[in-house]
């Protein structure tokens, strides 16, 4: 049989060329529409995602491939005449089969014109990305929750850390047992920390949790992180060698999230030794800058782990009798602060069971005048007793700062849900409403508009006391009338510097 013979693309007329393009792309839908708006043409790829036989499709209007949502917005006709003012339309946007099931698609419309200028009509490609479009969605809706969870949780944390802090500053202020007092506000500030790292992991992963820079000595960072470390240390029977260089190594940082550095790396080396251990911490200026070292002769790192020890949720193997939890996110957290500073960190070891070794580098501050920063000391004394309400559900935590603002001669009473702190304080007529915003009954928030409502009360210093503590938060309590919003568990000295303004 003889074979006609075959045409090169060259002698291929328009028409025939545009019919191999629909019969060969099967992945896409391609069809075009006249110059109203009436479907003309349709593929296989069409019929494949949409459902519709040529024969049932053509010359309907385009709009029946839109969902009513978006035919109520006029978006058919608006990308149509997109096309025709930009010469094309892209967009992505749900569409609807033949069966009424919906699809995510990406899609671009071209308008059509002949040599004289006239409109001819479109051609439309139209892509199912549905799947994707789930795996996007999938992705944020578990990030929203990670985040509600964390906050959640760093929320009910804050709760009863709150109480504990408060009952610390009461034992300050009585001259008994004063070494268990500082045990206790050590662990607290420990507590403290991880959840405000638990919080603001997103953002200390990302490097953008602010620094609270200030000259401060190495020693004394390292003097903190030792005394933090120390019941760890002595409960696993472990020898804590620290070798500070004689001279003054002064750094421009934040010395709370340094102090966190160095209890990180200590607090892994005391969990994943055996028993019986010896630490060595080394810290020493060479050149312009400083060189921390933590070496443990404890479980070591595999060289297959090694490149990825500061990878987020990267832990080595450990048996049953070492299982000491942690979620895998320290040594990424002490990364991104090292880095934050300017300075990197190194991590080296023989091998499995051979020990492990952490290598800090920082900038040092050159040309040190001695001039360093101090606390700035509280000051108990008012110009004016202040009547002060707190509204606290947690009564342990109502208890003991109500102790602590009467121990500065302020007149205190406590209301536990939000109808309560409403009627108290009409009655009361207070200067100060700390009010925490998960009251039962009433919320902080309700309490706050409605306080503001009563003219009897709109002199009164409203504190929102919460767990919450992002941006979004303080602006909401701010639009519900607070004048200022503090974070549980909060810092005293700061409350008490706070009161000695308005007094």
């Amino acid at each position: 049989m003889v074979q006609p013979a075959k045409r090169s693309p060259a002698n291929w007329d328009l028409e025939e060329r545009w019919q191999i393009l629909m019969d060969n792309v099967k992945d896409y839908a391609i069809f075009m529409l006249d110059a109203d708006g009436r479907i003309a043409t349709w593929n296989e790829g069409a019929e494949r995602i949409l459902g519709y036989t040529e024969d049932e499709i053509l010359g309907r209007e385009f709009c029946d491939i839109f969902t009513p949502e978006d035919i109520g917005r006029n978006q058919p006709e608006a990308e149509l005449e997109g096309a025709k003012l930009r010469g094309r339309a892209e967009d992505e946007r749900w569409h609807l089969r033949k069966d009424g099931s919906r699809f995510w698609a990406a899609g671009i419309v071209t308008a059509l014109w002949d040599d004289a200028g006239k409109l001819r009509g479109y051609a439309k490609i139209l892509r199912d990305i549905t799947d994707r479009k789930l795996a996007q969605e999938k992705h944020l809706e578990e990030s929203r929750r990670r985040d509600e969870f964390l906050a959640v949780m760093s929320h009910e944390l804050r709760n009863p850390l709150a109480g504990i802090a408060n009952a610390v500053e009461v034992l300050r202020r009585v001259p008994s047992a004063p070494d268990m007092v500082d045990v206790v506000a050590r662990q607290t500030a420990t507590l403290r920390r991880l959840v405000d790292d638990l919080l603001d992991i997103t953002r200390i992963t990302t490097g953008k949790v602010p620094l609270k820079r200030e000259r401060v000595s190495v020693q004394d960072i390292v003097e903190c992180a030792v005394a933090d470390v120390s019941a760890l240390v002595e409960s696993s029977q472990h020898t804590l060698h620290v070798e500070l260089s004689s001279e003054t190594i002064v750094l421009d940082a934040d010395a709370v999230r340094l102090r966190q550095v160095v209890d990180n790396l200590l607090t892994n080396a005391a969990k994943y030794s055996p028993p019986g251990s010896t630490i060595d911490l080394r810290a020493e200026r060479v050149g312009n800058e400083l060189l921390l070292t933590v070496r443990d002769n404890g479980i070591g790192i595999s060289a297959e782990l090694l490149p990825r020890i500061f990878d987020m949720f990267i832990q080595a193997d450990r048996t049953l009798d070492r299982s000491q939890g942690g979620l895998g996110i320290g040594l990424t957290v002490t990364q991104r602060i090292v880095q934050m500073h300017g300075g990197s960190i190194e991590a080296k070891s023989a091998g499995v069971g051979r020990g492990s070794e952490f290598m800090i580098r920082l900038p040092v501050v050159p040309d040190v005048d001695g001039t360093m920063s101090t606390p700035v000391a509280s000051t108990t004394s008012q110009k004016k007793v202040l009547k002060i309400l707190v509204a606290e559900d947690n009564r342990d935590s109502a208890a003991t700062i109500a102790i602590l603002l009467g121990s500065l001669g302020h007149q205190v009473e406590i209301a536990h849900d939000g109808s309560e702190a409403l009627k108290m304080a009409g009655e009361y007529q207070p200067d100060v409403i700390l009010v925490d915003l998960g009251l039962p009954v009433l919320s902080g928030y309700d309490v706050a508009k409605r306080i503001r409502q009563q003219s009897a009360l709109r002199k009164a210093c409203l504190i929102a006391v919460t767990g919450y503590g992002s941006p979004e938060d303080v602006e909401r309590s701010k639009k519900a009338g607070f004048d200022h919003h503090m974070v549980k568990p909060v810092p005293f000295a700061e409350l008490e510097k706070l009161l000695a303004a308005l007094g």
